[in-house]
């Protein structure tokens, strides 16, 4: 692994100021650390900011606490298992220690007086007995109850985030600060940040607990005994500094910092993972001969990177050992190892007698002090991993309070709900708009009018604007410039709920979620998701109902399961130890689990699905909520026969409701439209109905005579 520093002037991880960046290259990635102006050269700067900002991150840990102290299921376990953590981590240690020491006691009696209490030593056996019987069963009692404690707490705030992701509009989730944001609080061991917390809280005070009895039962114990308080202070700093090797030092100290790679070989080998590993490629990749082609690259590119490659975390925790001299000086402190010794040898010349004493001595003195050390070591990881958990409850509350982009109106729409069914006129005046981190136009200058109740048809080549359009209008994206009206008003001033509660919308890049067929097309009306014969209605004027009813379980197909089957190590086709051939198909026959992690639809089926969904909405519901439907290339991956079918449907069910379709193909729907819009290059060309655009005999003109030729 290759390590430099540089000191790049040029670079643009800040631009304001690079004389306050610190680039390190760890490896094929790039580090860049952001140096803050203040307190550059205070010793301890960083430990003092720490603490302020625990300081500040404290109202959070209350808020916290306070939150599980609402959920009253947790109440009795919580309670519990805090005073099962006290007795095992801090009385039965110190009492135990204290059994030792009196143990002691008896070995220098019994040296210097030949003889031996026995029902004292009977007391201390039992007594020592008893303490370690007790933290065994007080162990197993504390483990039960964490996993309901966990499983309570874990649901408890995973609906905290499901919550704070819900409700971000689109250009706020798709940020990759916000994504980043939110994977920083997404548990990745399956543990949710509050059990973390807890964990951590509790550990800080049972530690402390802990050092405390044991440094009163200890100090007792020990000035007892010759020499003792001496060698357990010279120990317990050999121990001390032999944990903190490694732990001071090399450590990335900006707590602003970031990292990146630009190095080809990498990029092209982690892609080149993906492919394999994704399932979604695997019908290109297999059909394409890529297999070799891959192979070959993916060894080239490794021998290329020797050294360098690595997932950034591990390369810099390489760096981090790389920049830290603390293993000298730990290496340094285990000679203290033979200040036992030293001491054991003068005592035994000086007292032959002590010898026995002694041993015993020596040997609970390490005990103790590897024990005592070891959780001093604990508290100062606690209080550092505290730290770093504060910062995560603040996370953790912070993004249920992360602004959308798309700010909320405060006027309710429609205002006459009655008239709702005779559509909704649109409108829109010279609007231009940008995707967000993008330079190019994806509409510029865009003004056209729709009255209420006609259909418009938008057509043109890909990427032209037709799509975008319509993400503007359900106020997915707001314009950079212009205006939209609806029925004569801003869309910017009406609330989105009832925006959206007056449009169905199916997208070009439609997605189905990961949940049954029944799910999937219920959710076109939250409403009514659980109405059976609404569901199967809706799944009819789709064109859906005969391959639903072909599926293995009609509606209630998962197309792809969100929760995967589990199976056992030995890969099916192998033999165990006896030669029985492993083989799962009993295993998944009584389980009645499929043999496949999805079921395959076709483009056109899976289409048809979303505009199902669509029609539950808009279509099938008795209520007259939608006045305004959109439909965005609903016909793109329909045979003919099934668009055909889908127009006449429309057309006849529409009623009253103002409807724009968006289309690249010049179908039989453009000779009904009350409006056709053209589009080329994020702009309108051409508007009009059918009769007047071919009377033009402008670009509509020549791309529909065009696609009317492959017919005649």
């Amino acid at each position: 692994m290759t390590i430099n520093h540089t000191s790049d002037e040029t670079c643009a991880f800040n631009p304001g100021d690079h004389s306050r960046v610190k680039h390190t290259k760890v490896g094929v990635w790039d580090l860049y650390e952001d140096i803050p102006r203040k307190l550059d050269h205070v010793p301890g700067a960083s430990s003092i900011e720490k603490i302020l900002e625990m300081k500040q991150d404290l109202p959070y840990l209350w808020r916290m606490l306070a939150d599980i102290a609402s959920i009253k299921s947790c109440w009795f376990l919580l309670g519990t298992y805090t005073f099962l953590c006290f007795l095992i981590d801090a009385i039965l240690p110190a009492v135990s220690l204290w059994f030792s020491g009196q143990m002691l006691i008896i070995v220098q009696t019994v040296v210097d007086t030949r003889a031996v209490d026995k029902s004292l030593l009977l007391r201390i056996v039992a007594g020592t007995m008893c303490c370690s019987v007790s933290q065994s069963l007080l162990s197993f009692w504390s483990h039960k109850i964490n996993v309901p404690l966990e499983q309570r707490l874990n649901q408890h705030f995973d609906q905290h985030l499901f919550r704070a992701r819900a409700r971000l509009d689109l250009p706020t989730y798709e940020d990759p600060v916000i994504q980043h944001q939110l994977a920083g609080v997404t548990p990745s061991n399956g543990r949710s940040i509050a059990v973390t917390t807890v964990y951590i809280t509790t550990g800080v005070m049972q530690a402390c607990l802990y050092v405390i009895g044991q440094f009163a039962v200890m100090f007792h114990v020990f000035r007892e005994q010759p020499d003792a308080l001496l060698l357990a202070l010279f120990m317990l700093a050999a121990l001390l500094m032999q944990q903190a090797g490694g732990r001071f030092g090399g450590v990335i100290t900006a707590r602003v910092w970031a990292a990146t790679t630009k190095n080809e070989d990498y990029l092209r080998k982690q892609g080149s993972k993906r492919i394999v590993y994704n399932s979604g490629h695997r019908k290109e990749m297999i059909a394409g001969n890529l297999v070799q082609y891959l192979v070959a690259q993916f060894v080239a590119a490794s021998k290329r990177l020797g050294e360098d490659e690595g997932d950034f975390a591990e390369l810099a925790s390489s760096w981090r050992n790389h920049r830290s001299n603390w293993h000298l000086v730990s290496t340094i402190m285990r000679s203290f190892d033979l200040l036992p010794q030293v001491l054991f040898i003068l005592n035994a010349a000086r007292l032959p007698a002590s010898i026995p004493v002694s041993i015993a001595s020596i040997r609970l003195i390490q005990q103790s002090l590897h024990t005592f050390a070891w959780e001093l070591h604990s508290i100062y990881d606690n209080i550092q991993g505290l730290s770093k958990q504060l910062t995560d409850v603040r996370k953790l509350y912070d993004v249920a309070e992360i602004p959308n982009r798309i700010q909320d109106g405060d006027k309710p729409f429609p205002e006459d709900t009655q008239k709702i069914a005779a559509g909704i006129s649109l409108e829109f005046i010279n609007v231009s708009f940008r995707y967000p981190g993008s330079d190019t136009y994806a509409l510029r200058g865009v003004s056209f009018k729709l009255l209420a109740g006609q259909l418009c048809i938008i057509v043109g080549s890909n990427g032209s604007g037709k799509s975008t359009i319509l993400k503007l209008i359900t106020r997915l994206y707001d314009p950079e410039e212009g205006e939209i009206l609806l029925d004569g008003r801003n869309i910017r001033t009406l609330r989105l709920y009832d925006l959206r509660q007056a449009i169905s919308v199916l997208f070009q890049d439609y997605t189905l979620f990961p949940l049954s067929i029944r799910d999937n097309i219920g959710l076109g009306d939250p409403e009514h998701a659980c109405d059976k014969e609404r569901i199967e209605r809706a799944a009819e004027l789709g064109g859906a109902s005969e391959f639903i009813a072909r599926l293995p379980e009609g509606l209630d197909t998962y197309l792809e399961r969100p929760v995967k089957d589990h199976y056992g190590d030995l890969p099916a086709g192998t033999h165990t130890l006896f030669g029985r051939r492993v083989d799962y198909n009993g295993l998944r026959g009584a389980g009645e689990m499929s043999s496949t992690a999805q079921i395959g639809l076709s483009g056109g089926q899976m289409q048809r699905l979303a505009v199902a969904r669509s029609f539950m909405r808009s279509i099938v519901s008795d209520e007259q909520k939608v006045g305004l439907l959109l439909f965005d290339e609903p016909s793109a991956s329909l045979d003919p026969t099934a668009e055909h079918d889908l127009f006449v449907r429309l057309r006849a069910l529409r009623g009253n409701k103002t409807m724009v379709f968006s289309s690249h193909r010049f179908g039989s729907l453009t000779r009904h439209a009350d409006m056709i819009l053209y589009m080329s290059n994020s702009a309108i060309l051409e508007s009009g109905n059918h009769e007047q655009l071919l009377a033009r005999d402008g670009e509509y003109a020549r791309l529909w005579k065009l696609q009317a030729q492959a017919f005649l």
